[in-house]
Protein backbone atom coordinates (compact mmCIF):
# COMPACT_ATOMS: atom_id res chain seq x y z
CA UNK A 1 0.00 0.00 0.00
CA UNK A 2 2.27 2.85 1.16
CA UNK A 3 1.64 4.94 -2.01
CA UNK A 4 0.31 8.41 -1.19
CA UNK A 5 -3.48 8.64 -1.09
CA UNK A 6 -5.71 11.70 -0.81
CA UNK A 7 -6.62 12.25 2.83
CA UNK A 8 -10.08 10.79 3.53
CA UNK A 9 -13.01 12.77 4.90
CA UNK A 10 -14.64 9.68 6.50
CA UNK A 11 -12.85 7.36 8.91
CA UNK A 12 -13.52 4.12 10.78
CA UNK A 13 -11.70 3.57 14.06
CA UNK A 14 -11.30 -0.06 14.98
CA UNK A 15 -12.03 -1.06 18.54
CA UNK A 16 -11.96 -4.50 20.16
CA UNK A 17 -15.15 -3.71 22.08
CA UNK A 18 -17.33 -3.90 18.97
CA UNK A 19 -18.82 -7.26 18.11
CA UNK A 20 -18.88 -6.53 14.36
CA UNK A 21 -15.99 -7.92 12.34
CA UNK A 22 -13.75 -4.95 11.47
CA UNK A 23 -12.95 -6.43 8.04
CA UNK A 24 -16.69 -6.70 7.28
CA UNK A 25 -17.13 -3.05 8.26
CA UNK A 26 -14.14 -2.05 6.12
CA UNK A 27 -15.69 -3.80 3.12
CA UNK A 28 -18.78 -1.58 3.48
CA UNK A 29 -16.96 1.76 3.77
CA UNK A 30 -17.35 4.22 0.90
CA UNK A 31 -14.35 4.12 -1.45
CA UNK A 32 -11.70 6.63 -0.41
CA UNK A 33 -12.48 6.33 3.31
CA UNK A 34 -9.85 5.71 5.98
CA UNK A 35 -9.34 3.16 8.73
CA UNK A 36 -7.32 3.51 11.92
CA UNK A 37 -6.44 0.03 13.18
CA UNK A 38 -6.20 0.10 16.98
CA UNK A 39 -6.60 -3.58 17.88
CA UNK A 40 -3.74 -3.34 20.40
CA UNK A 41 -4.73 -6.22 22.65
CA UNK A 42 -4.62 -8.82 19.88
CA UNK A 43 -1.65 -11.17 19.88
CA UNK A 44 0.90 -10.06 17.29
CA UNK A 45 0.14 -12.93 14.90
CA UNK A 46 -3.60 -12.35 15.09
CA UNK A 47 -3.13 -8.60 14.61
CA UNK A 48 -0.91 -9.32 11.59
CA UNK A 49 -3.56 -11.59 10.02
CA UNK A 50 -6.23 -8.93 10.56
CA UNK A 51 -3.91 -6.35 8.98
CA UNK A 52 -3.41 -8.56 5.90
CA UNK A 53 -7.19 -8.91 5.47
CA UNK A 54 -7.65 -5.16 5.82
CA UNK A 55 -4.89 -4.42 3.31
CA UNK A 56 -6.61 -6.61 0.69
CA UNK A 57 -9.92 -4.81 1.30
CA UNK A 58 -8.23 -1.39 1.31
CA UNK A 59 -6.56 -2.03 -2.04
CA UNK A 60 -9.82 -3.17 -3.61
CA UNK A 61 -11.85 -0.23 -2.22
CA UNK A 62 -9.18 2.51 -2.38
CA UNK A 63 -9.16 2.92 1.40
CA UNK A 64 -6.39 4.54 3.43
CA UNK A 65 -5.15 2.26 6.20
CA UNK A 66 -3.27 3.53 9.28
CA UNK A 67 -1.78 1.58 12.15
CA UNK A 68 -2.02 2.93 15.68
CA UNK A 69 1.50 2.10 16.74
CA UNK A 70 5.06 2.76 15.69
CA UNK A 71 6.15 4.14 12.32
CA UNK A 72 8.55 1.21 11.83
CA UNK A 73 5.80 -1.35 12.32
CA UNK A 74 3.36 0.59 10.10
CA UNK A 75 5.96 0.67 7.33
CA UNK A 76 6.95 -2.98 7.78
CA UNK A 77 3.30 -4.06 7.63
CA UNK A 78 2.63 -2.06 4.43
CA UNK A 79 0.32 0.57 5.91
CA UNK A 80 -0.33 3.97 4.34
CA UNK A 81 0.38 5.75 7.58
CA UNK A 82 0.67 5.74 11.32
CA UNK A 83 -1.63 7.05 14.03
CA UNK A 84 0.74 8.21 16.75
CA UNK A 85 -0.70 8.39 20.22
CA UNK A 86 0.42 11.44 22.15
CA UNK A 87 3.11 9.63 24.16
CA UNK A 88 4.76 8.61 20.86
CA UNK A 89 4.90 12.13 19.37
CA UNK A 90 8.70 11.93 19.40
CA UNK A 91 8.40 9.34 16.57
CA UNK A 92 6.82 11.87 14.17
CA UNK A 93 10.08 12.68 12.36
CA UNK A 94 10.62 8.98 11.68
CA UNK A 95 7.09 8.66 10.26
CA UNK A 96 7.77 11.54 7.88
CA UNK A 97 11.15 10.07 6.82
CA UNK A 98 9.37 6.81 6.01
CA UNK A 99 6.83 8.68 3.86
CA UNK A 100 3.88 7.72 6.05
CA UNK A 101 0.71 9.70 6.55
CA UNK A 102 0.93 10.99 10.12
CA UNK A 103 -2.14 11.41 12.31
CA UNK A 104 -2.55 12.05 16.04
CA UNK A 105 -5.37 12.22 18.59
CA UNK A 106 -6.19 15.55 20.25
CA UNK A 107 -8.28 15.97 23.40
CA UNK A 108 -7.08 19.34 24.75
CA UNK A 109 -4.95 22.40 23.95
CA UNK A 110 -1.70 20.80 25.17
CA UNK A 111 -2.20 17.85 22.81
CA UNK A 112 -3.19 20.21 19.98
CA UNK A 113 0.11 22.07 20.34
CA UNK A 114 2.06 18.79 20.50
CA UNK A 115 0.37 17.56 17.29
CA UNK A 116 1.26 20.87 15.61
CA UNK A 117 4.94 20.57 16.66
CA UNK A 118 4.98 16.93 15.48
CA UNK A 119 3.71 17.99 12.05
CA UNK A 120 0.62 15.79 12.08
CA UNK A 121 -1.24 15.95 8.78
CA UNK A 122 -4.56 14.89 10.31
CA UNK A 123 -5.74 15.22 13.90
CA UNK A 124 -8.69 13.35 15.38
CA UNK A 125 -10.21 15.77 17.88
CA UNK A 126 -12.46 14.17 20.45
CA UNK A 127 -14.85 13.69 22.04
CA UNK A 128 -17.07 16.16 20.26
CA UNK A 129 -20.19 14.44 21.63
CA UNK A 130 -20.68 11.90 24.42
CA UNK A 131 -19.47 8.51 23.28
CA UNK A 132 -19.49 4.89 24.43
CA UNK A 133 -15.73 4.75 23.85
CA UNK A 134 -15.14 7.14 26.74
CA UNK A 135 -18.10 6.78 29.10
CA UNK A 136 -18.53 9.76 31.40
CA UNK A 137 -15.89 11.87 29.62
CA UNK A 138 -17.06 15.44 29.11
CA UNK A 139 -17.86 16.29 25.50
CA UNK A 140 -16.01 19.22 23.96
CA UNK A 141 -18.94 20.80 22.17
CA UNK A 142 -18.66 22.67 18.88
CA UNK A 143 -16.99 25.89 20.09
CA UNK A 144 -14.19 24.09 21.98
CA UNK A 145 -13.75 21.62 19.12
CA UNK A 146 -13.29 24.47 16.63
CA UNK A 147 -10.74 26.19 18.93
CA UNK A 148 -8.69 23.00 19.14
CA UNK A 149 -8.93 22.53 15.37
CA UNK A 150 -7.41 25.98 14.83
CA UNK A 151 -4.57 25.25 17.29
CA UNK A 152 -3.40 22.11 15.51
CA UNK A 153 -2.45 23.52 12.13
CA UNK A 154 -3.56 20.19 10.64
CA UNK A 155 -6.60 18.77 8.92
CA UNK A 156 -9.10 18.30 11.77
CA UNK A 157 -11.39 15.28 11.92
CA UNK A 158 -14.27 15.10 14.40
CA UNK A 159 -14.50 11.99 16.57
CA UNK A 160 -16.75 11.09 19.46
CA UNK A 161 -20.43 10.31 18.99
CA UNK A 162 -20.24 11.26 15.33
CA UNK A 163 -22.89 10.40 12.76
CA UNK A 164 -23.31 11.63 9.18
CA UNK A 165 -25.99 14.09 10.39
CA UNK A 166 -23.72 15.47 13.12
CA UNK A 167 -20.89 15.79 10.59
CA UNK A 168 -23.12 17.87 8.30
CA UNK A 169 -24.14 20.08 11.24
CA UNK A 170 -20.51 20.64 12.27
CA UNK A 171 -19.56 21.41 8.68
CA UNK A 172 -22.21 24.15 8.61
CA UNK A 173 -20.82 25.53 11.89
CA UNK A 174 -17.22 25.75 10.81
CA UNK A 175 -16.37 23.77 7.72
CA UNK A 176 -14.79 20.56 8.99
CA UNK A 177 -12.95 18.44 6.46
CA UNK A 178 -13.79 15.09 8.06
CA UNK A 179 -15.40 12.89 10.66
CA UNK A 180 -14.62 9.52 12.23
CA UNK A 181 -16.67 6.97 14.10
CA UNK A 182 -17.01 3.48 15.40
CA UNK A 183 -20.67 3.09 16.31
CA UNK A 184 -22.05 5.00 13.30
CA UNK A 185 -20.46 2.45 10.93
CA UNK A 186 -21.64 -0.48 13.06
CA UNK A 187 -25.20 0.88 13.11
CA UNK A 188 -25.15 1.49 9.35
CA UNK A 189 -24.04 -2.12 8.79
CA UNK A 190 -26.80 -3.40 11.10
CA UNK A 191 -29.45 -1.43 9.16
CA UNK A 192 -28.28 -2.99 5.89
CA UNK A 193 -28.74 -6.47 7.34
CA UNK A 194 -32.36 -5.78 8.40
Amino acid sequence: MTGRHPLPSQWLFSDERIAEDIAALAARLPPGSGIVLRHDSLAKGERWRLTRRLIRIARARRLVLLLAGSPAEARRWGMDGVHLRQHLARDAARARRLGLILTMPVHDAREARRARRAGAEVVFISPLHPTRSHPGAPALGVAAWLRLARLTGARPVALGGMTPARARKLKRAGGIPGWAAIDAWVEKAAKRRV
